[in-house]
């Protein structure tokens, strides 16, 4: 798709973030504390202080430790974590920055151009829709999403967490996994950023027979929505006894079988029927340990 170039007022240099400074400020002035004070109270040098304020000194976030940042939002009565971002945001890159104020301008836009057309009775919608102004406005918005994130997907603005749907701590009776059918929920996520499927599920490898491909320690990500062809490496889990395994599987024509097949020589390989499996998702991604 190709996205037409906004007006420049549609992309201010940054977007709207107060610095550290300026927060620290506003709540100092606020609760009616002189420079001096807050000093005091937190620790730290007045004249340290009025350059954090200011701006001439740890406005970009690695200068100010993250001690004097915790005594400051506690003494200030800040919520947890405030300046931390703060000081995270002012350490971003200035492309980055103008990146993500371009996508929050072209979206606040879209959401007053939303609402107007809108208005308070839903026929207007529809009109929107026949007329083709939604249909622009929808483009307008993938559009602003890709150009905030340049480097990334098409249509993804950021990677999708995916459950781990076992770990080192709950053991492993399986060969694969201690679980059963995965679940949307778990106590570990990783991120994906090459998976559209919101069933997509992560899982450890156990044991060496998918060697040399996979590593034992390596984590696998799954999608239920992947067409399984003959050849894939997939995670198959047996009906019966509810056996759970990672193999690369092979579909013989005109046979009912399926072949689960250890990349690993030092491991047989095993026949089953189709109707003893009953999950059956292609393996999409692969992330490992660097050592």
């Amino acid at each position: 798709m190709t996205c037409a170039s906004g007006h420049s007022d549609d992309r201010p240099d940054e977007a709207p973030n107060p610095s550290i400074g300026a927060v620290i400020r506003a709540r100092r002035a606020a609760l009616g504390w002189s420079l001096q004070e807050l000093a005091a109270r937190v620790g730290c040098a007045r004249s340290y202080l009025s350059m954090i304020e200011t701006g001439t000194r740890g406005d970009e976030g690695a200068a100010i430790g993250p001690i004097l940042l915790v005594r400051l939002e506690s003494t200030l009565g800040l919520a947890p974590g405030l300046l931390t971002k703060s000081a995270q945001w002012s350490a971003t890159p200035p492309e980055v920055r103008r990146h993500v104020a371009a996508m929050e301008s072209s979206q606040r836009a879209a959401a007053a151009q939303l609402r107007a057309m809108t208005g308070s009775i839903g026929a207007n919608l529809d009109e929107a829709f026949r007329s083709g102004r939604l249909h622009a406005l929808v483009a307008r918005l993938e559009c602003s999403s890709e150009e905030a994130r340049p480097n990334a997907a098409p249509g993804r603005l950021l990677p999708v967490q995916v459950p781990l749907i076992n770990s080192v701590a709950a053991g492993y009776p399986r060969e694969f996994t201690d679980l059963g059918y995965p679940a949307r929920v778990a106590d570990e996520y990783v991120l994906s950023p090459d998976v559209d499927d919101p069933d997509a599920f992560a899982a450890r490898v156990v044991g060496d027979s998918m060697l040399p491909t996979y590593r034992e320690g390596d984590i696998v990500v799954f999608s239920p929505a992947r067409p399984v062809k003959s050849g894939m490496d997939c995670f198959v889990r047996l009906e019966r006894d509810a056996e759970t395994t990672f193999k690369r599987v092979v579909f013989e024509e005109g046979s009912p079988a399926i072949r689960l097949v250890a990349l690993n020589a030092a491991f047989p390989e095993r026949v089953v029927d189709r109707e003893d499996v009953a999950l059956l998702c292609a393996a999409v991604s692969v992330t490992r340990r660097i050592g």
